[in-house]
């Protein structure tokens, strides 16, 4: 299954990326800050902005449905990682926080009659954060599963998979569905961590080497350790690697074909319903009036478009 879970420190644009990379290359095998990171890409070509956004009417039926504590001041809180470009990461200024996530989110708050302010958060503690009250939604490309299900409703917006990525040229001979032994680089707390997690215990059942599983706080330090030769290859969600590809001014190139398909989805309070359905019907209603392709192309990744945004959607 595709997508994020945990705590990425923040990356500021192309620039943090690829100092990072040149950083990792110099130091070759250095193990400082090599435990327990994974994470967004850094920026580079920030993309859209909310400058440019589509114009988007409130819809006072919709409005109608929001929980009374948010209409009163008018104002959705959001928790999200904004360590994982191209879905929510710093602009330049090391400040601003951009995206599609953070466009789309907004244009669906407006739809609602509300503002949105996004507040950086750790992956790992956003759930937590919108179940306690700290934060009144999450967005932070949580792919939808069973087990976040059990803790919050989540309104699907968007499906991506999972990629990998190796060194141009692929020297160390990856094959994803061979990896056992290798040094494979992920953002902490990922379904992606998951997914290695169940390919190295495959290798031992078979009598060969584990995968040495390296993860990392920041999908930016994953990158730059792949791009150093630090580590064999990496995986990540499929938009979030193709970005951080982008970025690395080819030094890297994607590696097989995207697999696990899943849905990426908001996340609210499990007793808040309604407040899920009036984002969803928000959603549908930018879908319909074509802001939602319009956002996701000027981040280039409308090849994970939905048509049909759903509460709390069936999944394996």
């Amino acid at each position: 299954m595709s997508s994020r879970t945990l705590t990425r420190r923040a990356a500021t644009a192309a620039a943090a990326l690829t100092s990072a990379v040149l950083v990792l290359t110099a130091c070759g095998d250095d193990d400082s800050g090599s435990s327990g990171d994974g994470g967004g890409g850094g920026g580079g070509d920030t993309g859209a902005s909310s400058s440019e956004l589509p114009t988007v009417e409130e819809d006072a039926e919709l409005a109608a449905l929001v929980p009374a504590e948010i209409a009163e001041d008018g104002v959705i809180s959001v928790g999200s990682d904004t360590t994982y470009a191209p879905s929510e990461f710093l602009d330049e200024d090391g400040e601003t926080i951009i995206g599609f996530d953070v466009d789309l989110f907004t244009l669906v708050g407006q739809k609602l009659g509300l503002e949105v302010e996004f507040e950086t958060a750790p992956f790992d503690n956003i759930i937590a954060g919108v179940g306690s009250g700290r934060y009144e939604a999450g967005v932070s490309s949580f792919t939808i599963n069973p087990e976040r299900l059990a803790e919050a409703n989540m309104v699907s917006y968007f499906s991506a998979g999972t990629q990998w990525s190796t060194r141009t040229g692929n020297p160390d001979d990856v094959n994803p569905d061979e990896a056992c032994g290798l040094a494979v680089a992920v953002q902490v707390g990922t379904v992606q961590v998951d997914d290695l997690t169940a390919r190295s215990a495959e290798c031992e059942a078979a009598g060969e080497e584990p995968i040495d599983i390296q993860q990392f706080e920041s999908q930016a330090d994953a990158t730059a350790a792949i791009a150093s030769g630090r580590v064999a290859a990496g995986l990540a969600d499929s938009p979030v690697m193709a970005y951080a590809v982008t970025q690395t001014n080819g030094q890297l190139e994607l590696l097989g074909d995207i697999y696990d398909s899943a849905p990426y989805g908001y996340v609210v309070p499990l007793e808040q319903t309604q407040f899920a359905e009036a984002l969803q019907r928000a959603l549908q209603a930018l879908i319909d009036e074509g802001a939602y392709e319009e956002v996701l192309a000027n981040w280039g990744v409308e090849d994970g478009a939905i048509d049909d945004p759903t509460v709390n959607p069936a999944v394996g």
